[in-house]
């Protein structure tokens, strides 16, 4: 459950995990070692060293013992003094007694008072100012006094030096690990791109690189590619091929029928009429995408010059929304083949249809709504497989058909790295289908 929930917060991208996962050892290594130093080590000596001095001070206070004033007591004293590199004095009656002085980060000066505290009684204030000395302030039998000293005596004399090390040496070895992963991770997204842009129906150049495993898993993408993009165009070319052979024999049979009588014939050239159809529609089917190259299109103008044609044509076809603006990398000809049949099927279908444009930095979308009967939900997956025509949700006696309209918008929106969506029409009340692509 932990990793399920942990799952939510790292980062989607490999870049992002390969950072990660060269940050966290090394973070987590710089704390331990920090941690580890100041509390054992860098405490461990400030105690120690504070200590020394405690034993210093009982010597100074022994010696001031006997003395029966202040005045005395600093003549007894100053002999210790000099050696101990020390300065005394005693506060005057009305001096306010200074309390503990410290900075946020003063943690050797926080360890020193601490251990005062808890080893001699006569302590009563430690200052530790932004400078090299340091004021304690003892009770005595002669009146509190302030010893002044150098810092070095009771805390090390760079107690940050290792931390500082630490940090200075994991922050550069972080840079180069990060360029050396970035010159790793490069063929990784060159690949991911290629394969991105010939999903999307673009064949960039691409060329395998960097480790052995990228390189066959590169090599094994551009021979799919490869494949791929025979297979296309042998389908293409057998199909145009098909569909050329036999147009010589439909256009025989219509020369025959054009010497009959019309109303013998008339039979006969609805079927020839319909095997046409039929042969227009293969053929439309098998060119897909493969027919036009990406170009830069702008949807707004493209979508308003079909809906122009429509109306010229007497059909109520209006435009909707269009937002955002700007050009993207489609092919022309196979998006407005697309556009058409959704269009041709909301007029067959309804009695109006509306087409709007919605145009973000992420994606495209081309949504044609119509007032027909639309198509039950159950079966809008169906709906865009080749061949299939639904009795229930569409009448077949509005117009011919075989049942590629729809598969043939799902192929150009795939080809694009899009997909298309069929739900209900709010506004209209029939079917409403959105070509998205994302950018």
């Amino acid at each position: 459950m932990f990793f399920q929930w942990l799952k939510h917060y790292m980062p989607r991208s490999l870049y992002g995990r390969a950072a990660l996962i060269l940050l966290v050892p090394i973070v987590t290594l710089q704390l331990v070692v920090s941690v580890v130093f100041i509390k054992r080590d860098l405490e461990d000596l400030t105690v120690q060293m504070t200590l020394t001095m405690l034993r210093e001070l009982r010597l100074l206070e022994q010696t001031m013992a006997p003395a029966a004033s202040q005045q005395e007591a600093l003549l007894l004293a100053e002999p210790l003094l000099q050696p101990l590199q020390m300065q005394l004095r005693f506060l005057e009656q009305r001096e306010p007694v200074p309390l503990d002085q410290m900075g946020l980060l003063e943690f050797s000066g926080r360890v020193v008072r601490n251990t005062l505290e808890t080893t001699a009684p006569q302590f009563i204030s430690a200052q530790f100012p932004n400078t090299r000395r340091v004021q304690l302030v003892l009770a005595s039998d002669h009146g509190p006094m302030a010893l002044v000293f150098d810092r070095r005596r009771v805390t090390a004399a760079a107690p940050h030096q290792l931390i500082v090390t630490v940090i200075a040496f994991g922050f550069l070895m972080t840079i180069i690990a990060f360029v050396y992963m970035r010159n790793q991770l490069r063929p990784i997204k060159q690949l991911a791109d290629a394969a991105q842009a010939f999903g999307r129906g673009r064949t960039e150049p691409y060329s395998p690189r960097g480790a052995n495993e990228v390189r066959a898993a590169g090599s094994a993408f551009l021979d799919m590619r490869a494949r791929i993009e025979r297979q296309m165009e042998q389908r293409t070319l057998m199909l145009s091929g098909v569909s050329h052979d036999l147009r010589t024999p439909l256009t025989r049979m219509k020369l025959g029928l054009s010497m009959l009588d019309e109303e013998d014939a008339e039979p006969l050239r609805q079927d020839v009429d319909e095997m046409q159809a039929l042969l227009d529609a293969f053929l439309d089917f098998s060119r897909g995408v493969s027919t036009s190259e990406p170009e830069e299109v702008d949807p707004h103008v493209m979508i308003t010059l079909l809906v122009d044609g429509w109306r010229r044509q007497g059909k109520d076809v209006m435009l909707g929304e269009m937002s955002g603006k700007g050009k993207v990398m489609l092919r022309g000809s196979a998006i407005r083949r697309a556009v058409q049949n959704l269009i041709s099927n909301a007029v067959r279908y309804g009695t109006r249809a509306r087409v709007s444009v919605t145009m973000t930095e992420k994606f495209l979308r081309i949504r044609v709504e119509d007032d027909g009967p639309g198509i039950a939900e159950a079966d809008r997956a169906e709906a865009t497989r080749p061949f299939t025509r639904l009795d229930p949700a569409r009448n077949q006696d509005l117009g011919s058909g075989v049942g590629l309209g729809l598969a043939i918008v799902t192929d150009i929106a795939r080809a694009h790295g899009g997909t298309l969506r069929l739900e209900q029409s709010v506004a209209l009340g029939g079917l409403q289908a959105d070509i998205v692509i994302g950018l």
